[in-house]
């Protein structure tokens, strides 16, 4: 169970990443006015936080 836990923490710690990752491609995507790769970054930033969410209700 412990090692689970650590998994989890460890898998929710990279979404965080990759959502900051994306964050910043979406400004410049917005800086840029390039409407295909806003729309892309935000259905990339969507599914990684419903990919978090659902990891963060399997924590104690």
């Amino acid at each position: 169970m412990v090692k689970r836990i650590k998994r989890l923490k460890k898998g929710i710690e990279s979404l965080e990443k990759q959502i900051k990752f994306h964050e910043e491609k979406l400004d410049k995507a917005i800086e840029e006015k390039d409407i295909d790769l806003e729309g892309y970054y935000r259905k990339e930033i969507a599914g990684l936080r419903k990919s978090k969410s659902r990891k963060e209700r399997f924590l104690p």
